[in-house]
């Protein structure tokens, strides 16, 4: 489906341009355990960006709404995991950490479906 083709350019634009600032211009603002959390939600934003991609790619040969669920948990997950992330390494209020695990629960649920979706 375009839509998810069009979220994953978009999310894949974010990654890129996050992690550049993370690298370039919170170096120094935040302690090296903070970065770490920025970049590993760098990392999760660009592999579930991918992930849209190929959701988008297979709903052109596969309509089901498990795969279109799929897209819709990969993109929930994006912003509940590396969102929460985000806040959470520039603020370190522990509230949005507490976000993150259901991020989390979004993309396994998101890859389940495109599993089942793929084999059914």
């Amino acid at each position: 489906m375009k839509l998810f083709l069009i979220l994953g350019a978009i999310n894949g634009f974010l990654a890129v341009a996050l992690g550049a600032f993370g690298a370039h211009g919170l170096e120094g603002r935040l302690s090296e355990k903070q970065l770490g959390t920025w970049e590993k939600a760098v990392n999760y934003q660009m592999f579930h960006t991918m992930a849209l991609f190929v959701t988008g790619i297979l709903l052109a040969k596969i309509e089901s709404s498990g795969m279109m669920w799929a897209g819709w948990m990969f993109f929930i997950g994006i912003i509940l995991f590396s969102g929460s992330l985000y806040i959470y390494s520039t603020t370190s209020v522990k509230t949005f950490a507490m976000i993150t695990p259901f991020g989390g629960v979004a993309f396994l649920i998101g890859w389940v479906l495109i599993g089942y979706a793929v084999v059914k």
